[in-house]
């Protein structure tokens, strides 16, 4: 098939997965975003790999954030906020930490494929975004669909950097004055 006609089929799945995304749902997880004192993040494997580029631009916005594990992150407190990325919502780290976080009295933001799972029954707010689990390979004979969890982490990426947009838009922040939050010790 070559790179290319792989490269155009990926897109338009994303597309087509993209026109899904529920806004109501992305504004209440935006809203939880913007109410919060303080902001963990965690995924696991790729979905984490994405969750900490939207970790990087939070705090471009001017954010309190930090990635769960981290040595500098702080104890949490009530009017904080845990947002797991995890395709699933099983992914047994990230479920003890939910749990953790919701008998702590911190609320917990899940961007997902499974609204039912067992992170997102903790959720107050949940983000859906479609793919397939890497469980799920069940690939219909004719249909491009890619490997796993490949389409979900993508969208991730994709999605985080569609909700900075909105932030931006929302609190009148720019490329520039967000460049004044980027890190200068590189």
């Amino acid at each position: 098939m070559g790179i290319q006609q792989n490269t155009i089929n990926i897109l338009n799945e994303l597309q087509q997965n993209a026109l899904k995304i529920d806004n109501i749902q992305a504004g209440n997880f935006i809203d939880q975003i913007k109410n919060a004192k303080h902001i963990f993040l965690q995924g696991a494997g790729r979905s984490g790999i994405a969750i900490r580029g939207f970790a990087n631009r939070l705090l471009h916005l001017g954010f309190s954030v930090s990635m769960v594990g981290e040595i500098s992150s702080p104890h949490t407190k009530p009017g904080d906020l845990v947002i797991i990325g995890s395709g699933s919502g099983e992914t047994g780290s990230l479920v003890s930490l939910a749990q953790k976080a919701v008998a702590s009295g911190v609320d917990v933001a899940l961007v997902t494929m499974k609204t039912d799972s067992t992170i997102g029954k903790l959720a107050k707010s949940v983000l859906v975004l479609p793919g397939t689990v890497k469980e799920e390979n069940d690939r219909k004979e004719g249909v491009f669909s890619q490997p796993m969890g490949s389409a979900f982490e993508q969208l991730c990426f994709i999605t985080y950097d569609a909700i900075v947009l909105e932030l931006m838009a929302q609190l009148g922040e720019t490329s520039d004055s967000m460049f004044k939050r980027h890190a200068d010790l590189e």
